[in-house]
C-alpha cells in the first residue's frame, strides 16, 4: 500500500511535476506518447529515495526522493528514466522473459515446484535483464532532456550525488539498478 500524496491540497506539486512530464513526453521521441495514460503520483514518504513506472505510462515518485535531488535538472532525469521505462515496455518485457524463463526450468529441471537453487538461478537472469533496462532507461532519459529546457545530463548529477553519500550497497551483480557510479556516463 502506498501513501498517495492527494491532489487535492498539493495542486502546486503536482502541477509542477506534471507540467515537467508534459514537456518531456511533448519532445516527439517517446514512444506510446498518444497511447499510454502518462498520469503521475506523488508518494507521502520521505525516507525513501525512489521512483517507478507501471505499464501503460503510470509514474509514481516519492517526496523522499523530490527532496534529496539538488536540481530540477536531476528531478527531469529522473522522471525521464521513469518515462522511459514505461514507453520501452520494460515492465511487459520483464514478466515475459521470467515467466519463459520459469518454465524452461521447469523442463530442464523436471522440477514443476521449483526447487531453492533452480529459483535462485532464474532470479538471477531475471536481475541481469533488470540492469540492461536500467541501463536502457538513463540513455532514453538524455535522449528526452535534449531539446528541452532540461540538461541532458540530469540524471547523471543524481547518480554523482547517489554515489557520494556512499553506504552499503549489495554488488551489482545481485541488484537490480547497475551502480550509481557506473551509471553517471
Amino acid at each position: 500500500n502506498y501513501p498517495i500524496m492527494p491532489e487535492r491540497g498539493n495542486e502546486q506539486a503536482y502541477r509542477y511535476i506534471q507540467n515537467m512530464t508534459k514537456r518531456l513526453l511533448s519532445t516527439g521521441k517517446v514512444a506510446y506518447r498518444n497511447e499510454f495514460a502518462w498520469q503521475v503520483k506523488i508518494i507521502d514518504d520521505d525516507e525513501t529515495l525512489n521512483a517507478f513506472a507501471v505499464p501503460g505510462g503510470y509514474l509514481y515518485v516519492y517526496t523522499g526522493l523530490i527532496k534529496y535531488l539538488d536540481s530540477e535538472d536531476q528531478l527531469a532525469g529522473v522522471m525521464g528514466h521513469e518515462i522511459a521505462h514505461a514507453a520501452l515496455r520494460h515492465s511487459t518485457q520483464q514478466m515475459s522473459r521470467v515467466y519463459g524463463l520459469d518454465a524452461l526450468r521447469a523442463v530442464v529441471t523436471g522440477d514443476q515446484e521449483g526447487g531453492t537453487l533452480s529459483q535462485m538461478a532464474l532470479g538471477l537472469l531475471s536481475l541481469n535483464f533488470s540492469r540492461k533496462h536500467e541501463s536502457q532507461a538513463d540513455e532514453y532519459s538524455v535522449k528526452y532532456l535534449c531539446g528541452t529546457q532540461y540538461n541532458a545530463a540530469g540524471a547523471a548529477g543524481f547518480f554523482e550525488k547517489l554515489n557520494k553519500r556512499g553506504g552499503q550497497r549489495p554488488p551489482e551483480f545481485l541488484s537490480t539498478h547497475p551502480d550509481p557510479g557506473n551509471r553517471v556516463k
